[in-house]
């Protein structure tokens, strides 16, 4: 159980039924533990999970979910249909650079695609008061420049990941100016665009933490592709509390104020490198044999996310600054390996050590 305090989006949310797309996954884990904890009546549409372990089998979720594929839209509006959910929450996504470079179609397909699916599914199910699609800081045209990007600027992306999410980011303005939620044609409509998300429970391929997990568990190597490139680390947690608050604003009188896109980038004034990151994680834990890729697919080397709407606006703050974050991180997977059985009772203290931060 969550803390005795309710935090008012988490007040606004109790009792809403909210389908969450991708919930087999890292995010959507998380995402539904938190939700049911305060009261939500949360369902789930996804993929199987992939592979073992993953957060959806070694914590205590208990979420009804319909195990199906949003690009397959009849099958999608089925169970939106049964569901009648007040909410949905979409984070089903192909969500790997690499995995786009080899497949690139069935990237844009899921996450371009599969994002319109959700959007028409939301816009014909007369439920739907509210959807948060979940992109992604990738999103931005990247001109590798030093300063945060914002809203504002333009959507791009060179890689089949980065270009399928800014094709959906189009879809979605699409939606929202073509069916206007405040005169009653669909849903009010917001994106969330996040950074690099870390934290217990991620074993998904090409990800930093997760191959050092791998390696450090297996005793093998950890390959390194751009040791020296930065990105905005911050914890899944963190991600999660400004999707409450978004959801929660969809359902509030003036919608209109929170049916935007919204950066949700980290506090820290310092840039952490990749090898940074390693770093961290080898202080909290054990150090892997490090290994270096020659000649790496194309990814951007700096990126960064000018956060200040959603501080602003929202009264969002990530809390917890990169070196806590890596903490809690390591601290998960050192749990997970010497008891599984406890880390569902762990992964709620973290929710709630955030919470109390935040009260």
């Amino acid at each position: 159980m969550l803390t005795d305090r309710v935090i008012p989006f988490e007040r606004a949310l109790a009792g809403k039924r909210i389908l969450v797309t991708g919930n087999s996954g890292f995010t959507g884990g998380w995402a539904c533990l938190w939700l049911r904890s305060l009261g939500a009546d949360v369902v789930g549409y996804s993929l199987p999970p992939e592979m073992s372990p993953c957060l959806f089998d070694v914590i205590d979720n208990d979420v009804e979910t319909t195990f199906g594929d949003i690009c397959d839209y009849g099958q999608l509006l089925d169970a939106v249909s049964r569901v009648e959910p007040d909410l949905i929450l979409h984070l089903a996504a192909q969500p790997l650079v690499r995995r786009s470079y080899a497949e690139p179609l069935r990237t844009f397909l899921v996450n371009a695609q599969g994002t319109a699916h959700v959007l028409e599914a939301a816009r014909t199910v007369r439920t739907v008061q509210g959807v948060l699609c979940v992109t992604t800081d990738k999103v931005y045209k990247n001109n590798e420049w030093s300063w945060p990007y914002r809203e504002n600027d333009a959507l791009g992306g060179k890689d089949p990941y980065s270009a399928s999410k800014a094709a959906a980011e189009m879809f979605i303005q699409s939606y929202a100016a073509s069916f206007p939620s405040e005169l009653g044609k669909g849903p009010a409509i917001a994106t969330a665009r996040g950074g690099n998300i870390i934290g217990g429970g991620d074993w998904s391929e090409d990800r930093l933490i997760p191959d050092f997990v791998r390696a450090v568990v297996n005793g093998g190597q950890l390959t390194l592709r751009y040791p020296e490139a930065t990105r905005p680390w911050q914890h899944v947690l963190a991600l999660i509390h400004g999707y409450l608050i978004i959801l929660a604003g969809l359902t509030s009188k003036n919608p209109a104020n929170f049916a935007r896109a919204w950066n949700l980038g980290p506090q820290d004034v310092k840039q952490y490198t990749v090898r940074d990151v390693l770093s961290l994680m080898s202080d909290s834990w054990e150090k892997p044999d490090l290994a270096f890729l020659d000649n790496p697919l194309p990814e951007a080397e700096a990126l960064a996310l000018d956060s200040t709407l959603a501080r602003n606006r929202l009264g969002w703050n990530p809390v917890w600054d990169t070196e806590r974050v890596v903490r809690e991180t390591a601290a998960w997977y050192r749990q997970y390996y010497k008891d599984p059985k406890s880390v569902s009772e762990l992964t709620l203290q973290q929710i709630n050590a955030w919470r109390k931060e935040i009260l």
